[in-house]
């Protein structure tokens, strides 16, 4: 049996999203070529009240990729289900993610996106664990929620199984034995 203990509350992450948005209208202010491209299916929880708080014009799509599959630990393997359908060359994109764990996922996923040639690609993410930086990672947060240890964490996106993305603050999952 699984056991969920609170990390962040809902009202702690719903604070931080506020800021993050504040200071992405700030830095992106007078642009109007703004797609955000949320990481299914993790990122929609984030990307959704990250997006109700932008107040510049903004388009938004999806990518879809994963090296979990059903385990707490990544598998090495990123696989891509689903690209943008979105022209983003020229465009200002933000790639908005619920955790950057070992940072292979989103490094793959960058270089497929620069190969698109938007005029900016910047990443926005929930949280973020730099101890497990692999170190041919090449991404780092442009904006970061929460910086987490080594934790396996859900809620607000993340699941275990597909299991408790629907839970409206960050929790860590631990194992009852």
């Amino acid at each position: 049996m699984e056991l969920v203990e609170v990390l962040f509350t809902q009202e702690q992450v719903e604070e931080k999203i506020d800021k993050i948005a504040e200071q992405i209208n700030k830095d992106f202010e007078g642009s109007d070529d703004i797609i955000v491209i949320g990481v299914l299916k993790g990122g929609v929880y984030f990307m959704t009240e990250l997006t109700k708080r932008i107040t510049l014009p903004i388009a938004i799509d999806f990518i879809s990729a994963s090296s979990y599959g059903d385990g707490t630990v990544s598998s090495g393997n990123v696989l891509i289900t689903k690209e943008p359908d979105t022209y983003i060359e020229g465009k200002d994109v933000i790639i908005v993610e619920d955790i950057i764990d070992t940072g292979r996922t989103l490094s793959c996923l960058f270089e497929k996106l620069k190969q698109r040639n938007p005029k900016s690609l910047t990443l926005c993410t929930l949280l973020n664990k730099p101890d497990r930086r692999i170190p041919d990672a090449t991404v780092e947060p442009d904006y970061n929620g929460f910086e987490i240890p080594d934790l396996f964490v859900v809620g607000y996106g993340l699941d275990y199984a597909q299991k408790y993305r629907n839970l409206p603050y960050i929790g860590v999952l631990k194992f009852d034995k």
